[in-house]
């Protein structure tokens, strides 16, 4: 079909409709379905090509110019809307929503001649990357999030939901912890009003006006059909609007439908530990800096057999807990699965066994649903009804699984109903029917005698036909144009030719030709209409049982979700048991108290090469909480600080943890600042991330914080590094006053000792053998008594020329120490942190007066204010 009439330049019908539909989509590629493929034109076709590395054709012209096409099957289009939403684009699917049939009507009801009319095309659906709910473009041990954020009266509002399994939570935080808020969260896709103050890359935005408190909570109650919210827990107005927000978004990316979502619940920001981006990204706790999941500490610690139980476990990790009972809930469970490794194991292959059918009903909710999607459902509940009675009857159960059983039954009915509706294998599509398990209905079962039937008599008729004309080749054949034909070789087509031979060409095949007779018209008439009607029936069942899921959706996905966190406790059970790993024992003190500490990452990493780890112990407690620690490079320091913030974080989210022992004081927030880079899309050096981090933690910190800090002050000058770090490490010690790990090389940082009280002396110890440097991975106690820095260099293979010059040099600097008393000279008359601050002197009454007026922004001074002002400044000299 042109594009334009190359002779008036007009736009054919199609682009018309091609160019309006293209409109509606608002900067997303249009996928314009053209029989069996979609096609894309002008610049979606060329994004499209160039991602999907597909060719690139031209078809007429438009505007004077040749108009770029590429196109994709519809049978396997979700693997191409996988890599184009990976690629970070947004696709409106444009479907025909009638038929030639009711197309040809419409236009005789118009007036128009039917042999010219086009078919109707709408957009059904917009895909995001954080709308999906089809298998194939999810993955499977992912939670998929979309995130509302808004700002109301200087508080944030998040709304953050998973449609694939329906979960949605609503949250608040103060705007300094968006940034963190979203770390934790992971969306895949985040929607923000278009005035909205905070820059977030690749956020889709909507009119401020969805984003209202009490249309939120109307939508909200009519999303659920209840006259008040009361019942789903306490919601703020920043929650409120940011739902609103959420629930406007899907409506208009399902065009009108909206997905699975469950009741909100909300969460409070206390109740977990909190961890900024620079934290999540420095510990590498769902990904790698690489971007990967291979070498996190998700990856390490996931032996969960389902992919619902890898979402868990990842959400687990993403939010450790701060409430000390429900801690101890988990970790008893996990204790419970430890202790019984016959059983565990039968439990762990029941659930490797199970599908995910909690993400199989989101699909079913949002109307996407399939047949198989329903067996998914059937087996899914059937397995926990009978896990539920095997668990019932085991002794000492922890008190997390009896809270968690009662939700595995109580499906008997909608059971019973799937497994004598559907067949044992349901097909994933059901276009071609056959999904509806015999004896289900008596009429659908007569309908496919009738057809079975008719089919048998056409297969006894093509033996009949054979035996009459002696054509052993001849085969009665069927296809969606023709319906069903005989086809004989050429060479046989003049015996069907003759005039009294009862059969009517049809179609003339190269070396095949093909015929019809009557008496085959009338069988296939059968088995058409016997088989329309039983795919009528079929598709009317399944209307019905997708109802009936429907209706049970929120029991279902609460057996779901508890499957699920039965699945972690007894994978963190596996990995316990794997690693002889330690049930932490936890506190509201303020101890950190590790023995044998390892870091599970480098000590996996390490087996595969059949080396060992070596462990470390970790005392921090109240006269001892803050260790400076030293020592050359590659000897361990930075895998020290992070194996302990990581124990702990494991801790918390209620997994046992790699040590001897350990006991944890409750960490309400953890930061790590180790191993900053530069981030030049934002034009910040590597010194400059780091004093941000490091700002970060000074102004956010609290005593029952822990921080971890790997060199700060080294990507500066010597005197300007030595000076903020002996500031740093000052401020931690006596303002915060809180668990803190600090490797630094400067060895002039020792002498903090003299005048912290809290603060202690480690490093990791190195030796020298023959001129090659031994790194032993060993945490002593005691300042480290030199850097090994050109022996490090000559370990990294540095030119020998350049160690002997670098020796050199380093022999007159110590000299030079030596005289002068090196940098530290002078610093043993500072005052401590506080004295310091206390003895700053104060803000004089003129520069009061001048900071006032600076202060002042006197086009916003109404008459009134601007008089008091002057009085005030007036006072202020008197």
């Amino acid at each position: 079909m042109a594009a334009s009439s190359k002779s008036s330049g007009k736009p054919t019908p199609m682009m018309e409709q091609y160019l309006a539909l293209k409109r509606e989509a608002e900067g997303s590629l249009l996928f314009y379905r053209m029989g069996d493929f979609f096609e894309l034109f002008f610049d979606d076709a060329k994004i499209a090509a160039d991602i999907l590395d597909i060719a690139l054709t031209s078809r007429g012209e438009h505007g004077g110019e040749p108009v770029a096409m590429c196109g994709v099957p519809v049978h396997s289009a979700e693997g191409y809307l996988a890599r184009l939403i990976k690629a970070g684009q947004r696709v409106a699917i444009a479907e025909q929503v009638e038929t030639p049939d009711e197309a040809k009507a419409r236009a005789k009801r118009e007036g128009k001649p039917s042999s010219k009319v086009l078919v109707a095309r709408d957009i059904v659906r917009f895909v995001t990357a954080g709308t999906l709910t089809e298998e194939a473009l999810l993955e499977p041990r992912r939670a998929n999030l979309l995130v509302a954020v808004c700002e109301v009266r200087g508080t944030l509002g998040f709304a953050s939901c998973d449609i694939s399994t329906g979960s949605m939570v609503l949250e608040e935080c103060e705007p300094s912890l968006l940034g963190a808020t979203l770390a934790r969260l992971g969306p895949s896709e985040v929607v923000m009003p278009e005035d909205f103050e905070h820059s977030l890359e690749d956020a889709a935005t909507q009119a401020r006006s969805l984003f209202a408190s009490d249309e939120g909570a109307e939508r909200l109650k009519a999303l659920h059909g209840v006259s008040t919210l009361d019942g789903f827990g306490e919601f703020t107005r920043p929650m409120l609007a940011a739902a609103g927000g959420l629930i406007a978004y899907l409506t208009h990316v399902g065009r009108g439908e909206l997905p699975f979502l469950l009741p909100p619940s909300s969460r409070a920001g206390a109740l977990g530990m909190a961890m900024d981006e620079a934290t999540r990204t420095s510990l590498e706790i769902l990904e790698t800096s690489g971007g990967g999941r291979a070498g996190s500490l998700v990856a390490t610690l996931d032996r969960c057999s389902s992919g619902a139980g890898s979402r868990l476990l990842a959400q687990d990790l993403s939010a450790p807990l701060l409430d000390q009972l429900a801690i101890e809930d988990r970790l008893a469970l996990v204790q419970f699965w430890l202790g019984r490794p016959i059983e565990r194991a039968n439990l762990r292959d029941c659930l490797r066994a199970l599908p995910d059918f909690g993400r199989a009903l989101g699909r079913i909710v949002a109307g996407r649903g399939s047949p198989r999607d329903l067996g998914q459902v059937r087996d899914g509940l059937g397995e926990a009804a009978r896990l539920h009675d095997w668990l019932s009857s085991e002794a000492d159960r922890p008190a997390l699984l009896d809270l968690l059983l009662p939700e595995l039954t109580g499906h008997g009915a909608l059971i019973d109903q799937l497994s004598r509706a559907l067949v044992a294998s349901p097909p994933t599509e059901r276009s071609n029917g056959g999904f509806i398990a015999e004896g289900y209905d008596a009429s659908l079962d007569e309908l496919r005698q009738m057809s079975g039937n008719a089919r048998r008599a056409i297969a006894a008729m093509e033996a009949r036909y054979r035996e009459e004309t002696g054509i052993s080749s001849l085969k009665i054949k069927h296809n969606g144009v023709l319906g069903y034909f005989i086809e004989v070789p050429s060479r046989h087509a003049d015996t069907l030719m003759a005039p009294d031979s009862g059969f009517t060409h049809r179609q003339t095949m190269k070396g095949a030709v093909r015929f019809n007779s009557l008496t085959l018209h009338e069988e296939a008439s059968r088995v058409s209409e016997a088989g329309g009607r039983a795919l009528a029936l079929e598709e009317a069942h399944f209307g019905e049982l997708t109802g009936v899921v429907a209706q049970a959706r929120e029991a279902i996905a609460a057996t779901a979700a508890a499957l699920a966190r039965i699945d972690v406790s007894a994978g963190n059970a596996e990995r316990a048991s794997e690693g002889d790993w330690a049930r932490p024992e936890i506190s509201e003190s303020g101890a950190l108290n590790i023995v044998g500490g390892r870091h599970p990452v480098v000590e996996a990493a390490l087996a595969k090469a059949g080396e060992r780890f070596v462990a470390n112990d970790c005392k921090l407690s109240g006269d001892d909480r803050l260790w400076l620690i030293g020592g050359p490079n590659m000897g361990g320091k930075s895998t020290f600080l992070r194996q302990n913030a990581l124990i702990a974080l494991m801790a918390q989210a209620g997994c046992f943890v790699p040590a001897t022992s350990a006991h944890i004081g409750l960490v309400d927030r953890l930061f790590s600042r180790v191993g900053a880079s530069d981030n030049l899309a934002r034009g910040r050096s590597t010194f400059m991330v780091e004093m941000v981090e490091t700002a970060a933690i000074l102004s956010q910190a609290t005593s029952q914080s822990l921080v971890i800090l790997d060199e700060v002050g080294r990507g500066t000058s010597t005197y300007d590094g030595l000076a903020l770090a002996w500031a740093v490490v000052e401020a931690v010690h006596s303002r915060i006053e809180c668990r803190c790990l600090f490797a630094t090389h400067y060895h002039e940082l020792s002498r903090l000792a003299e005048t912290c009280e809290q603060l202690s002396l480690h490093h990791v110890r190195a030796r020298e053998w023959k001129g090659d440097l031994v790194l032993l991975h060993e945490l002593a106690e005691g300042p480290a008594d030199r850097s090994y820095g050109l022996a490090v260099a000559k370990l990294a293979g540095v030119p020998q020329g350049v160690i002997a010059r670098a020796s050199q040099v380093l022999e007159k600097l110590e000299a030079a120490r030596n005289e002068t008393g090196g940098l530290a000279a002078g610093l043993g008359e500072l005052p401590l942190f506080a004295a310091a601050a206390a003895s700053a002197p104060a803000e004089t009454s003129e520069e009061a007066l001048a900071r006032r007026l600076k202060e002042a922004d006197l086009d916003a001074l109404s008459p009134r204010e601007a008089l008091d002002l002057l009085y005030d400044l007036k006072n202020g000299l008197d």
